[in-house]
């Protein structure tokens, strides 16, 4: 097959968005700008909170399908390239809606909603300031439970390119299914890569994150601080030059400043677009998706790092973790 076809998995998450204000956060008990685990009693609470809010004061909720990876997908699949996810709901409305968004924007939905279970579907309460700061209240649900079982490896034929997202580690199922997945990749003669996910993430699974950039990963995607998290030190270059003794292409974004990409022996850099934030949810995703969709369609490192920055600034100008513009003429429009 010559159209390069991406993988992903990660947690299948409904997110469930509306702004607020910076004193609201604190009367909630919620650290701005983090994504925190919340277990379902919370969950709800907060739903309850930001639903109220919205009556009140707010216009503008979204419900909307989401979760790290299936964002990233979702921007792919928008590009062109052919998508599937792999992921966890159950049967429940949240469920059975999620998977509807999912294949209606274009992207597989590989496992059946699991019937009759105890866990519900996950979702993510995000509540956005007015500087466009997303506050993330995760309840991960059955989402958490997706394992090797769920890993079919007959959905990786013809198959280029897999991406992983680092909070499924927060249990060892979803490790083994990282595992199985990266294998099935390579035998596939494709390449397997991963998203730091923040730099909690990062210090809950140093050592498996570690083991894992070092073997199966044939790219790593993160922030200054989840570098210097993975590698724990505090000059950047070290960390650099630490993963990239790891790993074959490495890339590190620096918020307002320059993404900075390596691959062997390459060193680039890709300038960010400079927007005003309206909603911040998904910047990281999109980028990944701008790069992915360039390193699988054949672009030079700086290209693919460049069109991951057009694709970051084009979904911080609106609410919403997923493009809204036709990012191709966008490319287009800056000569790549």
């Amino acid at each position: 097959m010559n159209e390069p076809y991406v993988i992903g998995i990660g947690n299948a998450v409904m997110d469930i968005i509306a702004p607020t204000e910076e004193e609201r956060l604190a009367q909630l008990g919620i650290e701005k700008g983090i994504m925190q685990l919340v277990d379902r009693e919370r969950s709800e609470y907060l739903m309850a909170a930001q639903a109220d809010d919205h009556s009140e004061r707010h216009s503008g909720s979204r419900m909307a399908a989401g979760g790290s990876v299936a964002n990233t997908l979702a921007g792919i699949g928008k590009l062109g390239l052919r998508t599937a996810f792999i992921g966890c709901v159950a049967d429940d409305e949240i469920g059975r809606s999620y998977v509807a968004q999912t294949e209606g924007a274009g992207t597989r939905f590989v496992n059946a909603p699991v019937p009759g279970g105890s866990l519900p579907s996950s979702r993510t309460i995000i509540f956005v300031t007015p500087d466009g700061e997303r506050s993330m209240n995760t309840y991960l649900g059955i989402s958490a439970e997706l394992g090797p079982e769920d890993v079919d490896p007959a959905v990786f034929d013809g198959a280029g390119w897999l991406f992983l997202e680092g909070y499924l580690f927060d249990k060892p199922k979803g490790k083994d299914a990282f595992m199985k997945a990266a294998d099935q990749i390579h035998r596939a003669g494709g390449q397997a890569g991963i998203a730091l996910s923040d730099p909690f993430c990062v210090d809950r699974h140093r050592d498996d994150f570690r083991e894992l950039v070092a073997g199966r990963m044939d790219y790593v995607i993160g922030n200054v601080h989840e570098w210097q998290s993975l590698y724990q030190v505090e000059d950047l270059e070290e960390a650099l030059r630490l993963a990239t003794a790891d790993c074959g292409t490495v890339v590190c974004t620096r918020s307002g400043d320059d993404a900075i990409l390596i691959r062997n022996e390459e060193r680039v850099t890709a300038p960010v677009h400079r927007v005003v934030p309206v909603d911040a949810t998904g910047a990281g995703d999109q980028f990944a998706a701008g790069l992915i969709y360039g390193l699988a369609s054949g672009r030079p490192l700086e290209v693919a790092g460049r069109m991951g920055c057009i694709a970051a600034a084009e979904v911080i100008g609106h609410v919403g973790a997923r493009p809204e513009r036709d990012l191709l003429a966008d490319f287009r429009a800056a000569g790549l």
